[in-house]
């Protein structure tokens, strides 16, 4: 049977928005408690009863966490401009090679706003 699982992870980040016009609130720096789900999704084990092991979502975002929890978000390299947007692609970029079974990446910068990523075609 078909399934999916989604895991929820929090991190502390500052960033600012340098596309934006100057006078842009999120130019200025500003931080977030980011929220990020990650959702995987595939066949049931018949035999175990589970799609995979929560551990195995966790031990795969745990680099990516520490990559971005109480850090400068503009630092990393690849979020330059850290949008939610970008961030969410870049999320799915460092993950899918650990997490075959990947099928979105969600990033809320807030409690009534996120963003969606559900990769690229093929990738």
């Amino acid at each position: 049977m078909k399934m999916e699982l989604r895991k929820t992870f929090q991190f502390e980040a500052a960033h600012l928005l340098p596309k934006l016009p100057p006078a842009h609130k999120c130019r200025r720096l500003h931080g977030h408690s980011f929220q990020v789900e990650i959702v995987v999704a595939g066949e049931c084990d018949a035999e175990l009863g589970w799609l995979m092991d929560y551990a195995e979502i966790s031990k795969a975002f745990k680099p990516v966490w520490e990559q971005l929890d109480h850090h400068y978000l503009n630092e990393v390299p690849g979020l330059e401009n850290p949008t939610s947007e970008v961030i969410a692609a870049w999320i799915w970029k460092q993950l899918k090679p650990r997490l075959a079974l990947l099928t979105e990446v969600v990033v809320a910068e807030t409690c009534t706003a996120r963003c969606v990523y559900r990769g690229e075609s093929g990738g």
